[in-house]
């Protein structure tokens, strides 16, 4: 374990040892843990909605499959094929948040087409649930040292000794292009923004927002057009603070441009589906209406 004095930064920042525990050949690790939650936690919110709504709930099940299988795999291509890092391609870690809701979003489309459950109808209630699984999914980005922000020494800064990677002044330069100052000890460990905090604080905040909406009078799917934008301004403001090297565009990274075309589609869906008629329906079935 790191003393404190042995943050090179910042002597009194928090220190962060990951959750993982191995029993035999078994690895439980705290992202394992959140992920699971996290999947749980968004079929208990969507079926629920759903049951409200006048809707069965139970086809839910079959889209939080999907949702399992495509976000995983879409998390994996991202950082594997967008970031480059090919030798990671059949490794624990290494999965990227808009890999896996793109992916999540387009294997959950196609069970809902094949199975005709209305698209609109899931994706309303899809945001909510999105957002809620991504606060308690962020929590095991914590729970492991990954994701975390640039160096910095303020309040709550912390260190990721054991991180995946760790926080070390080499990791920094070699990773993530942060220019160390000349001398600096490569071993040495820094203290950095804890953006997993950041990010877990955010996402409960779009869920709440959306949970405070979930009763709009607008047609099915303009819910999902505002959990869009406000996923967009998260995902855009955060990568202000991580760790990153993939500026794409100036000084926006892939993720920051990704973000504007979400909240650019979430207006429009929100403008499509501001009022039901013309095929487009309200949110609660003939009975429950």
């Amino acid at each position: 374990m790191i003393l404190q004095a042995a943050v090179a930064n910042a002597p009194d920042a928090i220190v962060h040892n990951p959750f993982a525990y191995d029993f035999g050949p078994i690895g439980i690790t705290g992202f394992g843990l959140a992920v699971l939650l996290a999947f749980a936690i968004a079929q208990i919110v969507a079926q629920a909605e759903l049951g409200r709504r006048g809707y069965d709930p139970e086809p839910v099940g079959d889209m939080i499959l999907a949702a399992i299988l495509g976000g995983l795999l879409g998390g994996k291509l991202y950082y594997v094929v967008v970031l480059g890092n090919h030798d990671a391609l059949f490794t624990r870690g290494g999965f990227v948040f808009w890999g896996g809701l793109i992916g999540g979003i387009a294997a959950v489309s196609f069970v809902v087409w094949r199975k005709h459950y209305g698209l609109a109808r899931i994706f309303d209630v899809g945001g909510p649930s999105i957002a809620a699984a991504y606060a308690v999914g962020r929590t095991g980005c914590w729970a492991v040292g990954d994701d975390y922000g640039k160096p910095y020494d303020g309040f709550l800064a912390t260190a990721f000794p054991n991180g995946f990677p760790p926080s070390t002044a080499w990791v920094m330069s070699r990773d993530f292009g942060v220019q160390m100052p000349p001398g600096m000890d490569p071993n040495a460990v820094l203290a950095v923004y804890p953006t997993q905090l950041y990010e877990t604080a955010m996402g409960l905040v779009m869920f709440l927002i959306l949970w405070r909406l979930r009763d709009h009078k607008h047609a099915e799917g303009w819910l999902f057009g505002v959990y869009c934008v406000l996923a967009g301004v998260e995902r855009f403001v955060v990568e202000f603070f991580r760790a990153k090297d993939d500026r794409f565009f100036g000084p926006l990274s892939i993720a920051q441009v990704i973000a504007i075309v979400f909240v650019l589609m979430g207006v429009a869906i929100m403008a499509w589906r501001n009022r039901p008629g013309g095929g487009k329906h309200g949110i609660y079935a003939p009975a429950a209406a």
